[in-house]
């Protein structure tokens, strides 16, 4: 019996029906090793996380205390205030403006490219889409002067625009490069099936193709909202005067050798943590259908 992954990243058998995927590992020395590794990867993540979350309720001779891991003996919530007016909710929103036009550029121009590149035979077609992967393997640090010069050229320095094009080259290439296996994945009948129809190639790809490109979009998507939202090296150099979130927080990092104010450092902290994990948690369903759909057909 073979497997097929649809578009939405479900196992059908070949007959076309759904079947359940069976756990056939048991307690196998692998599955109690890649078990284990899990779970202290999750305790990794996780306790830091309370920690912080925990630590943004507490005054800072609390936080410094003899025990740190106590529960607050009062909930202050006026950190989350205190964070606040001292220019978080500025930043977050310079975050969601600039990650909101990045990742929706960064979408549409990453799965035109890799669409045509997947679909569409031309000379230089394995040129350029190798191109486009050599782009993941080149370090940020290497781009930073002659890119803030391109954008000092244009007028862009810390401005919306000029941070929103950059973060739209910065994760081209790895979306072109996830969006071209995905592409390749989706069954050429349909569209072929959409051209017969009197579709031209910009409907194709549009109505036809780019809806069951769903689940691989979620995916990519979720990837470029983390790395577009927690960059902190690029909006430092293209962007001082109009800081994002992660600026924000290295200042007010900078500043606890003055204020000492550490709850409201961690309160901060979790604004910024916040925004990731919903929307993680609202499509981590999404995400794993289109990992799954991109990788094993």
């Amino acid at each position: 019996m073979t497997l097929q992954i649809d578009v939405e990243g479900r196992t059908q058998d070949s007959a076309g029906g759904p079947e359940a995927v069976s756990d056939k590992g048991g307690f196998s020395p692998v599955n109690v090793f890649s078990h284990a590794v899990l779970i202290a990867w999750a305790v990794l993540v996780v306790v830091p996380f309370g920690w912080a979350l925990i630590a943004s309720l507490k005054s800072t001779g609390e936080i410094f205390g003899d025990n740190p891991w106590a529960l607050p003996k009062k909930l202050l919530w006026e950190n989350f205030a205190n964070a606040w007016e001292k220019g978080v909710g500025d930043y977050l929103l310079n975050s969601l403006v600039v990650v909101a036009g990045g990742v929706f550029g960064t979408m549409l121009f990453g799965s035109m490219v890799a669409y045509v590149l997947a679909r569409y035979q031309f000379p230089g077609n394995r040129l350029i889409y190798y191109l486009f992967a050599a782009g993941m393997m080149f370090p940020t640090f290497l781009a930073i002067v002659p890119l803030f010069f391109v954008v000092k050229g244009f007028g862009m320095v810390s401005t919306y625009q000029g941070l929103i094009l950059v973060y739209i080259a910065y994760s081209l290439p790895f979306t072109v490069f996830f969006m071209h296996s995905f592409f390749r994945t989706l069954p050429t009948s349909i569209a072929e099936a959409a051209l017969v129809d009197g579709a031209g190639h910009a409907t194709t790809f549009f109505r036809v193709m780019l809806p069951m490109a769903r689940p691989g979009l979620l995916s990519v998507g979720i990837f470029n909202v983390l790395g577009q939202f927690n960059q902190f090296v690029l909006p430092s150099f293209l962007s001082p005067e109009k800081p994002v979130l992660s600026q924000g927080i290295a200042t007010l990092l900078g500043s606890q050798r003055y204020d000492n104010d550490w709850g409201t450092l961690f309160a901060a902290l979790t604004i910024a943590m916040v925004p990731v994990i919903v929307v993680y948690l609202i499509f981590y369903r999404q995400v794993q259908a289109g990992l799954t759909g991109a990788t094993l057909k």
